[in-house]
């Protein structure tokens, strides 16, 4: 039977609301005594149940955590440093997945506060923005790659337009000027990149060259619209793909039609996963800095919760990181 508080309270010769009040990290207790009580619990092997004390405190050094796709590799990158900065920081991570529904995600979020999470830390959510206020209300919360306007929401969010202007750039600079955009459908962050890539069409002379297929951020998208892109009646020479495992799965596509990649047509994805630096995909792709977005919707979450509970609606804060190109061998000049 593994130990429980009275225990570590008759080794400790404490009383039981001493014990309570050490693993609340309670300002009331002496040093000497959150010593004696951590020897203790520490001998005996005791590791305080978080949601039972969550029911005494109204709530918990947990953040709940949404990931909108765990299929996707882009969600496992962000929530490995996530979870390790939060560790660092004393929280633990309560974890629900959103399956790319905003039905889905609205009732992860309900569950989350069921559990009286801290915080929330929400990665590429789907729901209305309306819908997400609601669901979130009065519970500090970051978003990572999306913004919304709350005022205990903060969000850490890529400068999409800048790289797509960097992709669409190279493209140009290799003599593309059929260029079309597999778009990320209702993901998070896919208007922008649509947006981006229309504008930076615009702003190269080529409004009449603009082509987008409508997609997903899945490889079964790129596969499926690799079809849309091959009976256009003037086929692109390059594609700009709402992210990384869109371009894998228009490649495989065309490498099924015979065509080669980049000999008939260039392909820059969007993420810089792990998968396209392999060298058989060897993906030119805008690179966002995953590694950095978790620890900082944690760090401002933090903020929040240390700040006096009167203050906890000041003023909601945007982190914006900026991308990077990253040239591999899915691009080159434009076929004649």
């Amino acid at each position: 039977m593994s130990p429980t508080m009275d225990d570590v309270a008759r080794a400790a010769g404490v009383s039981r609301s001493l014990v309570s009040l050490v693993f609340q990290d309670s300002p009331k207790v002496t040093e000497r005594s959150r010593a004696r009580v951590l020897v203790a619990a520490e001998r005996l092997g005791y590791r305080p149940n978080r949601l039972a004390r969550s029911l005494a405190s109204k709530s918990t050094r947990t953040l709940g955590v949404l990931l909108n796709d765990i299929s996707n590799p882009y969600f496992a990158e962000v929530y490995g440093a996530l979870s390790a900065s939060a560790a660092s920081a004393g929280y633990g991570v309560l974890l629900g997945a959103g399956e790319r529904s905003a039905e889905r995600e609205a009732e992860v979020i309900a569950e989350l506060r069921d559990h009286r999470v801290a915080g929330l830390v929400l990665v590429s959510p789907r729901l209305p923005e309306a819908q997400l206020k609601a669901a979130v209300a009065g519970l500090p919360t970051a978003l990572i790659g999306r913004q919304v306007r709350a005022r205990q929401v903060d969000c850490i969010v890529n400068d999409e337009a800048a790289g797509v202007r960097q992709a669409i750039g190279l493209l140009r600079e290799l003599g593309h000027r059929r260029i079309a955009h597999v778009s990320g459908g209702h993901g998070a962050g896919a208007a922008e990149r649509r947006a981006a890539y229309e504008q930076a069409m615009r702003a190269s002379g080529l409004s009449r060259q603009v082509c987008v297929v409508e997609g997903d951020f899945t490889e079964a998208a790129g596969q499926h619209a690799a079809g849309a892109l091959l009976a256009a009646r003037n086929r692109p020479t390059a594609v700009l793909a709402a992210n990384d495992l869109v371009a894998v799965g228009l490649m495989a596509a065309l490498a099924t039609a015979g065509l080669r990649v980049p000999r008939d047509m260039s392909v820059v994805g969007y993420d810089n996963l792990p998968l396209s630096a392999l060298s058989m995909i060897s993906l030119t792709t805008v690179a966002q800095d995953l590694s950095s977005f978790g620890p900082a919707a944690v760090s401002l979450l933090l903020d929040r919760l240390a700040a006096e509970p009167g203050t906890r609606a000041h003023r909601a804060t945007t982190q914006t990181f900026e991308p990077a190109l990253i040239v591999r061998r899915t691009t080159a000049k434009a076929p004649r």
